[in-house]
This record gives C-alpha cells, structure tokens and sequence, in this order.
C-alpha cells in the first residue's frame, strides 16, 4: 500500500493542475465578455472537436478550452434556434461542434492547409489576417443530435473538404444519388432552426452559421485571444 501513496499524490496533482488550467481558460474567456453556452441552455449539447483529435488537423488545437462560448447575443440566438428545434422534436438537440475560437487557434488551421492556394484555403478556413467570424465570437459550428448525442447523419462528416458538404450543391448530389433525401432533410432542419434563432447559413459548409456578418462583427467586437 506505501508504494501506492506517491502514485495517488502524483495523480491527484495532475487532476488539480489541469483543473486549474481549465478554470483559467475559461475565466479568460469570460473577462472577453464571452458566455458559455450551456448556461444560456443547458440542454444544448456540446463536442468542441478542436479540443480533440477528431478534426481535419487531427490534434488537439484548443488544448484548455473544453467549452463552448459566444457573444452573448449570439448565445441567445443559439438558444432560439434549439428551442424551435425541440418545439417540434423534443427528441432532437443541437449538438455544437465550434464556437468561439482563439486567434492563435486560427492560425494553427489556416498553417495546416499548405497543400492549398490561398484562394482555396479561404474557402474552408479563413484568413487570420482578416479574421474570422468565429474569432469574434459570432459564428457555430454545429450539428443536430439526439438527446443522448447521436448526430443525425448529415451525408459528410464535420469538416468535410468538398462539393459533397456545399449546402449550394445538395439538390445536384442529391439528383446524383450522392445525397439522400434523409441527409438533405436533416440538413434542411438544421438550417430552419438557425435561420429561426437569426443565424445566417454559408455556401460551403452545412454546419456553420454566422450571427453576424464579418464586417458586423468586427465593427462590434474584439477578436478573442
């Protein structure tokens, strides 16, 4: 049992320093007058994928931040939008992927696409130097999830490079048999639910929405750090 003690007091030192770490980023997140989503709704559900290997970089790119935040107008939109959502099917739930993201985190997406032209690049990331919309606080990344957080099937994963993900392009994948009506539904109920809460759809990508154009964005807030 002695030999045991300094593996506990070890482990117990790690559980508080990473809890200390975590409690840092998220009181800086905060003095950004940012919110954390879940205390606007609490049943909105939450998988911040660059907090995991899960993603197209496939690291950890946010390391400390494990929360989802906003500007809090763009939290209350968010919150809109699942309550429309569950009004009409209380067994669904907005599953966020992406929210606020750090200028530093930016840089560590738009640096990991090289094999890309700038003008490519743009398309999937935006530039840091002019900054995106999610380093204001003001676009999501998300998806629609059952209250026990299985993601419907949207026909691409999450951060899918191509045509296939191109909200423009679903009824020609659609007629081509790459879609299915069941994926372009799904689809098409996650972009009700935001347009209802106020949110604005893109071309390329059927999980990102914006609060605020870039321009609106910047006019009225800060990049978070």
């Amino acid at each position: 049992m002695t030999r045991c003690v300094p593996v506990l007091i070890t482990l117990s030192l790690l559980h508080s320093f990473a809890v200390s770490l975590f409690a840092q980023t998220d009181a800086s997140m905060q003095q950004q007058g940012l919110v954390n989503v879940q205390t606007v709704d609490p049943s909105l559900l939450v998988d911040l994928k660059y907090s995991t290997t899960d993603n197209f970089v496939k690291q950890d790119v946010y390391g400390d931040l494990v929360r989802a935040y906003l500007q809090p107008m763009a939290a209350r939109k968010l919150a809109t939008a699942n309550t429309w959502l569950q009004v009409r099917r209380p067994d669904l739930r907005l599953l966020i992927y992406d929210a606020a993201r750090p200028q530093s985190a930016q840089w560590k997406l738009w640096n990991a696409l090289p094999q890309y032209s700038e003008r490519q690049r743009r398309t999937y990331v935006a530039n840091p130097r002019e900054g995106s919309i999610h380093s204001y606080g003001c676009a999501v990344d998300l998806t629609i999830a059952t209250t026990d957080g299985r993601a419907l099937d949207m026909g691409t994963p999450y951060d899918f490079f191509g045509p296939k993900a191109y909200p423009k392009q679903e009824a020609a994948m659609l007629k081509s048999g790459q879609l299915t009506k069941p994926q372009v539904a799904n689809r098409r109920l996650l972009r009700q639910a935001m347009q209802a809460g106020g949110f604005m759809p893109i071309e390329y990508e059927w999980w990102h929405f914006n609060a605020l154009s870039r321009r609106q964005a910047k006019q009225q807030f800060k990049r978070v750090e």
